[in-house]
């Protein structure tokens, strides 16, 4: 129940209007959040229940009668009797209100304006609720507790970093021409990632044929290429090629990368299997740190959250902790909202953490991801369609699409710089 969310759209009419005949008084905001709160306690207890109090009000923006105005409430809390609850108003079209054209000039706002939050407590009384306490699911992590901050919500509060993995190692040129390969397709590709707001790139390599490779030489090819054309962080996969030993996945750190990324278990993915042994796991990282890279923890399961904090307290890996959760692989965690909270209320208080997900995924658990406060990775590697249907062309589209979202929830892009010093990259 946690996360559960209802919402109301409606028209400002003439009758809520209070002062001088146009202004909508905040009371009525407030009028439409004692509804929604309603609406959640008869979904969770079958009872209307009482409205105890509010924690917080801000009036943000002005509403006329005309104006349509759009209103949700989402379950943050749920304690014995009391259910806390986080309410925000938005107006989605504006009455014009403009000389020169009629009184009745209406505009669907693109970006719709928030005029109202707050963040209030109701309470059920033991002898009202009409379902089981069992389905209150206490197992459920409290994964909305940093609503308690009103203004600015707590997306506005990170800059979000945005990482363009664009060659990877499953998709070929088969089925997207725009997949770059030879270093000087991939120094132009992250480029072009980069003026659309990706920070990292997220670097694999292969031969002109085509075949994936580990190569030394090659990375620093193709690192050379994008140096030329941009100052992006470029994160070199250390990750798990079939039958590739430890030293052949780790050949890339000869390069020197500000990042590598380290696999923290065994996965089923997809038809393969991707073996990190826990004595190779601790070897690997080792080799990452003594690299002088800051180690992305790529997580592909719960459990691989859980190994990562084991070698972060055993000394393997050092502070600050990037975690990468990858979602939807076949054999892999489900790319599902609930999946995404729980991983994320495992992160210790100073670590930062990102997703990717794959094809269809990509889109809805970027989104998810932002606003949750996350970080998120884009591109050619995971999913090469923009849209359902829409080849993208290159990842830097993809890129785009994601940084557009950020701006609606008023996340800050991180430049590469703002980047480095979020994630502890010191002067490289």
């Amino acid at each position: 129940m946690v996360g559960l969310k209802v919402f109301v759209r409606l028209r400002m009419s003439a009758h809520d209007a209070h002062y001088a005949g146009e202004l909508v008084d905040g009371a009525r905001m407030l009028a439409l959040f004692g509804d929604l709160a309603t609406e959640l306690l008869i979904r969770l207890d079958g009872d209307e229940g009482l409205f105890r109090a509010y924690e917080s009000v801000e009036f943000l923006a002005p509403v006329y009668a005309g104006d349509y105005v759009e209103a949700t409430a989402e379950l943050v809390r749920i304690g014995r009797t009391s259910r806390q609850m986080r309410f925000e108003a938005r107006k989605v079209i504006s009455n014009v209100r403009a000389p020169g054209v009629p009184a009745s000039a209406a505009d669907v706002l693109v970006e719709p304006v928030v005029v109202c939050r707050a963040i209030g407590t109701c309470v059920t009384p033991e002898d009202c609720k009409r379902t089981v306490p069992a389905l209150y699911a206490p197992g459920l992590p409290a994964a909305t507790e940093l609503s308690a901050i009103v203004t600015p919500p707590p997306s506005a509060l990170a800059e979000v970093i945005v990482t363009a993995a664009i060659v990877g190692a499953e998709v070929t040129r088969e089925q997207t021409p725009y997949l770059p390969i030879t270093p000087v397709e991939i120094g132009v590709e992250a480029a072009k990632c980069q003026a659309a707001g990706a920070a990292v790139i997220h670097l694999h390599v292969r031969e002109d044929d085509g075949r994936s490779t580990q190569s030394a030489d090659r990375f620093a090819a193709a690192i050379e290429e994008i140096r030329k054309r941009s100052d992006v962080i470029v994160q070199l996969t250390t990750g798990g090629a079939v039958g590739m030993s430890i030293d052949e996945r780790a050949d890339c750190l000869r390069c020197q990368p500000e990042m590598a990324t380290l696999n923290c278990g065994t996965l089923n993915f997809g038809n393969d299997v991707f073996v990190n042994t826990r004595p190779d796991i601790e070897r690997l990282a080792g080799k990452i740190r003594a690299s002088g890279a800051i180690a992305e923890l790529e997580c592909y399961e719960v459990g691989h959250v859980e190994e990562a904090l084991r070698l972060h307290a055993k000394g393997a890996v050092a502070s600050p902790l990037h975690f990468q959760f990858v979602l939807g692989v076949p054999g892999g965690i489900g790319a599902t909202e609930a999946n995404l909270r729980f991983m994320a209320s495992l992160m210790p208080a100073e670590a930062t953490w990102g997703v990717a997900a794959v094809g269809r995924h990509q889109k809805p658990m970027t989104e998810l991801a932002m606003r949750l406060g996350g970080h998120v990775r884009v591109g050619l590697e995971d999913n090469v369609y923009l849209e359902r249907g829409v080849l993208a062309e290159g990842s830097a589209p993809l890129v785009a699409q994601a940084v557009a979202f950020a701006r609606s929830l008023d996340r800050p892009v991180a430049s590469a710089a703002r980047a480095r010093t979020l994630l502890g990259i010191g002067g490289k």
